[in-house]
C-alpha cells in the first residue's frame, strides 16, 4: 500500500456503550465482519468489508462509560509528535497522546480552536484503510463548522493543505488537498437546514454504499434516524444518518450522480 500523504484521512473508529449492538447494526448497513482484539486490547474491534479492514469499533475507555457514541477520523502523519506540536502552535490542543499503540503505530487525539476533534495516526504495521471508495469503506470526510475561516486557517497550517473554494455564492464549501493533487477532505459551513440547532462542529465521516436508499431504510428499521437526505448530487446520492446509539455518519452511492461537478478555485 502506498504511503498516504500527510493530512490524508487514513482511519476512522468509533466508541459505543453497547459494542455488540453496534456490530450488529453496522453489519446490517455495510456487511462488515469483525475481529475482536481481545481483553488485552480493550476489545478494540476491526471491521472489514470485502476489500479488507474498513474501520474500528470499541467500547468506551474505563472512566468514560457515559461518553456519547461517535466517530473519529484520523489524519496521516509521518511524525505524530511533531504534528501534535503544530496543533498547539496554531491554537489547538492535544487531548490524548501521542502514544504508541504496540507495533501498529502512534496515535493522538486533538482539537482545533473551535473544539473540532480529530485523530493523528503515524502508521507502524497498521497503515489504515485497506481501500477507499468501495462499498462498505470510507470514501470522504468533511469538517463541518460555523467558522469556516478558522478551519481554513488552522488545518492547512497544521497539515500544509492547499485550500480551494467552490465557486458557488449559495454556500461556503472548500476542499483541502496536498498541493495540486486530488482533494483529501472537504470543509462545509454548517447550515440550519442540514444541522439541527445545537449540533457541535465536527468532522463528518462518509462511507460508500451501493444503495443509499437501502441504507436509509435499514437505519430506520434498526432504530436509527435520518438527519439529512437522501439527496442526489454531482458527488453521488447521499444521506446523513444517526445509528441507534447516536453516532452520526454519512453514506454515499458514488455511482449515482446527478448534475454537473462544481468548479473550485
Amino acid at each position: 500500500m502506498a504511503v498516504r500523504p500527510e493530512g490524508a484521512p487514513c482511519w476512522a473508529d468509533a466508541t459505543f456503550p453497547d459494542l455488540e449492538s453496534a456490530k450488529s447494526f453496522y453489519a446490517d448497513i455495510f456487511g462488515w465482519t469483525f475481529e475482536d482484539g481481545g481483553e488485552a486490547a480493550g476489545h478494540y474491534t476491526q471491521a472489514s468489508a470485502d476489500s479488507g479492514v474498513a474501520a474500528g469499533l470499541a467500547p468506551p475507555m474505563p472512566g468514560a462509560e457515559k461518553a456519547p457514541a461517535g466517530w473519529t477520523l484520523y489524519f496521516a502523519t509521518p511524525d505524530a509528535e511533531a504534528t501534535a506540536g503544530h496543533v498547539g502552535e496554531h491554537g489547538g490542543r492535544v487531548v490524548m497522546g501521542p502514544m504508541e499503540v504496540g507495533p501498529y503505530g502512534t496515535m493522538a487525539i486533538a482539537e482545533d480552536p473551535d473544539g473540532i476533534r480529530f485523530g493523528l495516526w503515524e502508521p507502524g504495521s497498521h497503515e489504515g484503510f485497506a481501500a477507499i471508495g468501495e462499498p462498505g469503506t470510507f470514501c470522504w470526510a468533511e469538517v463541518d463548522t460555523r467558522n469556516p475561516e478558522h478551519a481554513d486557517a488552522f488545518f492547512p497550517e497544521v497539515f500544509g493543505y492547499r485550500v480551494r473554494k467552490m465557486q458557488d455564492d449559495s454556500m461556503d464549501y472548500a476542499v483541502w488537498s496536498a498541493g495540486d493533487s486530488d482533494p483529501l477532505i472537504g470543509r462545509a459551513e454548517m447550515s440550519s437546514d442540514v444541522f439541527p440547532a445545537g449540533t457541535p462542529p465536527h468532522v463528518g465521516v462518509c462511507f460508500a454504499v451501493d444503495d443509499c436508499d437501502r441504507a436509509v431504510e435499514t437505519t430506520r428499521r434498526r432504530g436509527g434516524s435520518v438527519t439529512f437526505g437522501p439527496q442526489d448530487s454531482p458527488f453521488g446520492r447521499m444521506a446523513t444518518l444517526e445509528d441507534p446509539q447516536g453516532a452520526s455518519f454519512t453514506v454515499i452511492d458514488v455511482n449515482r450522480t446527478v448534475g454537473d461537478m462544481p468548479d473550485f478555485a
